[in-house]
């Protein structure tokens, strides 16, 4: 994996629709914008160098989410909720970053926070620098489980490159600031 920049985050909600969180809710991203192996290559239909690069940076993105939940006082078996996605430069191809999020990311993940039953919700795009991308947040366990609905935005503003790929991780702790939506 070769790493032009990390760009990541912690969001701490204290207090929402005038309503003190507590404790507050808690969501680290982490974004790493690589040279994408296989950008102004057209179709190729070999896609396990993307599935490889997928297993790396999760396990990079896992590791540096776990490090900032832990500078909040949260830890790895905290988390309740998680998401993923990927932006591809304009040189690559959509289904890059489906080899990328979905055949082997998951795995690195689900060991470091001690399991994950459920999907790990996700998105992908092609793009420009500067393109935001919306990730959806679900829960580790159980997709229906309302409270842990969420998303966070990644933007990184000077990636990907035509030749790169964005790949990010949101690990959440605590659920949606303020959730009180019920099934029916």
């Amino acid at each position: 994996m070769k790493i032009r920049s990390v760009h990541s985050g912690v969001q701490e909600t204290h207090r929402e629709a005038q309503a003190p969180i507590d404790p507050a809710t808690v969501v680290a991203t982490c974004a790493v914008v690589v040279e994408n192996p296989l950008a102004g290559q057209g179709r190729v239909d070999d896609l396990s160098e993307m599935e490889a690069l997928g297993a790396e940076a999760a396990d990079f993105l896992v590791g540096r989410c776990i490090a900032m939940l832990e500078a909040v006082g949260c830890t790895a078996a905290d988390v309740r909720g998680y998401g993923k996605g990927a932006i591809v430069g304009v040189d690559g191809d959509r289904e890059h970053s489906a080899a990328i999020l979905h055949p082997r990311f998951g795995a690195p993940v689900r060991a470091a926070i001690g399991g994950g039953a459920d999907i790990i919700p996700g998105t992908k795009k092609v793009a420009g620098p500067g393109a935001p991308i919306t990730m959806p947040i679900g829960n580790k366990d159980d997709r229906w489980v309302f409270d842990d609905m969420d998303a966070v935005d990644i933007v990184v503003p000077d990636a990907p490159h035509s030749d790169e790929i964005v790949i990010a991780l949101a690990l959440s702790c605590g659920g949606r600031p303020g959730a009180r939506v019920q099934k029916p």
